[in-house]
């Protein structure tokens, strides 16, 4: 949950970016930093804590200069300390970078600059940034090749900005995947750089957003973008109104567009601060305090929730029976209280809800209290009340979901769930140690995944053109992917007014096939994992019945090509992160059919984004 600001022009550099920091803060508040070019030299200012910190350093040392970059963080890699706070800067003194995202190839990164004599001052990602920029100035290069020959070699989604103090008129900024944006607002004669919208709105309303692996070269005057293989790029330049809303959904046309497409970033700023990538440990011992006595005592966990809730728990099952091995319950939350459940000191109660206010939800757990269980929550909304009455709560720093079909915060709360297996199978000590090492290790790559499915959404706008005059679809998974499946009808009920049924795909002959027919399109989710030949055969007998099959399918699989009309391709993902991956297309399809129907996308007619009342 990073926040980056850059500023260049006549101005002085240091409030621009402190003012932005500012309205970035929710993005990160373990550490904060800046950089400035100062007579020559790079000046960095830099302290763990809030903000507040580096504006008292920034008054007890002044710093000022027309080129600057600025940094609030969230750590990934290393504790939130001065040492690991950004900016970075490297041996010679000539190189500055921020950066927001994870290197996935960091250790394999590091290994090679250190066996050159690389000296890392920090426990961070971000500095083989520094050594890899330094690397190749170091050998004659610009700013600007050094920057594309170094962003090239990271693995995983970035936002970066760096500057030079060979080159003092000018600084780069790059987006690779989709974790982090990078915006680009241009000014009279003089540019800023920021990773959201409100850090420089109050300066420019005329902004210029990268697509991933874009760079742009920013001076005073103006910028220039290409791609990371050198190809120049014309962008254009988006004039964002002078109201809350307008500049809240920037370059998208309905907030749920946005939230879908700040998935990747948003499950990296969850993951923030929990995962150390390094040792490959889970640390969330100050969110769910429970001590290892009473985990080793826990005999069951009961997940209570409702609607998109409701499924990522089902997800949540999986991930902690497979993972902790520990037997999971789900229950819908406005049920629960009303079936009198079997409940001790021996189990621990689950809520997960968006809002942190669904009255249902909150019913459960005050239910679970007084029999006594360990209560716990995941939500969004901070300082809610399932957050305030919980013995512990995992937040899920989804940030603010104004869409009224959830989207981001199902995500998240999936890796919250994630996280808290991870965390349990460690303190039990029920994992393979090798096997949870290289389950935590996955999740490093999981932004990337989710981003490049996001990368490839040319099709959906001519899929919802064939589809979105149907009545009537069935959704089949199996597995993990079941829940998926029941996920998007959901979306594609709410927001589309379509009626949508998820089932489980061994289900289908026990009723539903009767309804499949040239009419009802059937999706599947039909990736390549231990029940792949199962949805192959349900893709069968869909078509046998004259169904229109769109198929969910790892990338390459020409069987499923074959078999069905329209596929839509997910990368090769770990089998425990997969729901992560197949749910994008899913919440792309309902979107795209929604627009097509001329739906108010973000106010489905009926639905409200807190329940609050039974």
């Amino acid at each position: 949950m990073c926040g980056i600001v850059g500023y260049i022009g006549p101005g002085d550099a240091t409030p621009v970016i402190l003012n932005g920091l500012k309205r970035l803060e929710y993005r990160g508040y373990d550490s904060a930093g800046l950089a400035v070019l100062q007579n020559g030299q790079i000046e960095i200012r830099r302290d763990a804590g809030k903000l507040s910190v580096l504006e008292d350093l920034v008054r007890t040392r002044p710093v000022s200069g027309h080129l600057g970059i600025g940094h609030t963080r969230w750590a990934t890699h290393g504790k939130p300390d001065q040492r690991n706070a950004h900016p970075h800067i490297g041996m010679t003194g000539d190189v500055v970078v921020v950066h927001n995202g994870i290197v996935e190839n960091f250790l394999d990164l590091r290994q090679e600059l250190e066996s050159e004599c690389a000296i890392f001052k920090s426990d961070t990602d971000t500095e083989t940034i520094v050594h890899l920029l330094e690397r190749y100035i170091g050998a004659g290069m610009t700013l600007e090749s050094a920057a594309r020959q170094a962003f090239s070699q990271l693995r995983g989604s970035q936002a970066i900005v760096a500057f030079s103090v060979r080159e003092p008129d000018r600084l780069v900024a790059c987006r690779i995947g989709n974790a982090g944006g990078v915006t680009v607002g241009v000014g009279d004669g003089e540019m800023y750089v920021a990773s959201d919208i409100p850090a420089i709105l109050e300066h420019t309303r005329q902004l210029v957003f990268l697509e991933s692996r874009q760079m742009a070269v920013v001076t005073a005057d103006g910028y220039t973008c290409q791609t990371l293989d050198g190809a120049p790029i014309s962008h254009s330049v988006h004039t964002i109104p002078w109201d809350p809303v307008s500049a809240a959904k920037g370059e998208y046309k309905h907030f749920m567009q946005k939230e879908i497409y700040e998935q990747p970033r948003a499950v990296t700023d969850t993951l923030r601060g929990r995962v150390d990538f390094g040792a490959r440990v889970v640390d969330i011992e100050n969110e769910i305090r429970i001590t290892p006595e009473q985990a080793h005592r826990l005999q069951k966990i009961i997940i209570v929730a409702c609607g998109t809730s409701y499924y990522s728990g089902l997800v949540g099952k999986a991930l902690i029976e497979r993972i902790a091995r520990i037997p999971v319950e789900v229950a819908i939350g406005s049920e629960f209280r009303y079936a009198d459940p079997l409940i001790d000191d021996t189990m621990a109660v689950l809520a997960i809800t968006q809002s942190g206010e669904t009255v249902d939800t909150l019913a459960a757990m005050e239910e679970a209290r007084e029999k006594g269980a360990l209560v716990w929550s995941i939500v969004n909304a901070i300082g809610s009340q399932a957050m305030r009455v919980a013995d512990g709560c995992i937040p899920m720093h989804a940030g603010p979901e104004v869409g009224v079909a959830s989207t981001k915060a199902f995500t998240t709360s999936i890796v919250d769930q994630y996280l808290l297996a991870c965390y349990l199978a460690q303190l039990r000590g029920t994992a393979d140690p090798a096997v949870l090492r290289q389950q935590i290790a996955d999740l490093a790559r999981l932004p990337d995944l989710m981003g490049s499915v996001l990368d490839r959404t040319e099709q959906y706008q001519e899929l919802a053109n064939h589809l979105h005059q149907y009545n009537n679809f069935l959704y089949l998974g199996r597995g993990m992917n079941y829940p998926i499946a029941l996920e998007g009808a959901l979306k594609l009920k709410e927001i589309s007014y379509i009626h949508a049924e998820g089932y489980p795909a061994g289900e289908m002959k026990h009723g539903p096939i009767a309804l499949i027919d040239e009419n009802m399109p059937v999706l599947t989710v039909a990736i390549q994992d231990h029940v792949y030949d199962k949805m192959i055969s349900q893709i069968e007998q869909a078509k046998a019945r004259n169904g229109v099959v769109i198929a969910v399918a790892t990338e390459g699989d020409a069987l499923v090509a074959a078999k069905a009309d329209y596929v839509l391709y997910v990368p090769q993902t770990p089998e425990l992160l997969s729901p992560l991956v197949t749910v994008l297309p899913l919440q792309l399809l309902a979107y795209t059919i929604a627009v097509w129907r001329g739906a108010d996308v973000d106010q489905p007619r009926n639905l409200a984004k807190s329940v609050t009342v039974e």
